[in-house]
């Protein structure tokens, strides 16, 4: 079925952030003298950051809060941009908005970032807003149900049964699910299709043409 509405994660969706991501990890944690090889910390692209902290190393809340500080000092500098943008999304977007289909950005990621990010990218003409974090995780403890619930009430409710989310790791189908909205689990980014299926994603998508097909955005 074409959508209408078409929601999008940002890290391992539309973007690569593999570089940036994994050193702004590796070297917030040594600071505490944990030395994490950035191939092993690639596990951490797409959860909350907070919990990445909490969970995997079992951090306080204070030690939490001091890792996110120095995990910034790295990704605000130079994390940030050490991205690359995957093959043929510019083309996807362009054909999705010459077809008429409204367009947003919702991401973990706190929402300043995702949009330098987007602007350094020139990717952000295509969409019509971004919804993301605050700095102090306040929008995305509760997972990203709740940042896809505003969007779609901020953008068209009306729209909230031809909406999806489209995202390559389980908190985005998860979210997608919460907001009672489909979605679309993309194979090439860091969820893997086990991950995405078990979570019960409403599609699975390998490829931008399976993707356009999927929303309705090929050009007629």
């Amino acid at each position: 079925m074409p959508y209408d509405l078409c929601l999008f994660d940002l890290d391992g969706t539309l973007i690569d952030p593999k570089p940036g991501i994994t050193k702004s990890f590796q070297y917030a944690l040594a600071a505490y003298g944990i030395h994490e090889e950035l191939d092993d910390l690639v596990k951490f692209i797409g959860p909350p950051l907070r919990e990445s902290f909490k969970v995997s190393y079992g951090f306080s809340e204070s030690d939490t809060e001091r890792a996110v500080a120095k995990y910034r000092e790295y990704f605000a500098e130079k994390g940030l941009f050490e991205a690359s943008v995957y093959p043929f999304i510019p083309e996807a977007l362009s054909c999705l908005k010459e077809n008429g289909k409204l367009m947003a950005v919702v991401t973990n990621k706190v929402k300043t970032y995702a949009s330098r990010i987007l602007d350094h990218f020139m990717l952000s003409r295509y969409f019509i807003t971004v919804f993301g974090d605050e700095l102090d995780g306040s929008l995305t403890i509760n997972g990203k149900g709740a940042l896809t619930r505003a969007a779609i009430s901020a953008l068209d409710p009306e729209r909230k049964k031809t909406s999806i989310l489209v995202g390559d790791r389980k908190h985005d189908i998860i979210g997608a699910q919460e907001a009672g909205i489909d979605s679309a689990g993309v194979t090439w980014g860091y969820g893997t299709r086990a991950e995405l299926e078990g979570m019960g994603a409403t599609w699975i998508v390998d490829s931008i043409e399976d993707l356009l097909r999927l929303t309705g955005g090929y050009k007629p």
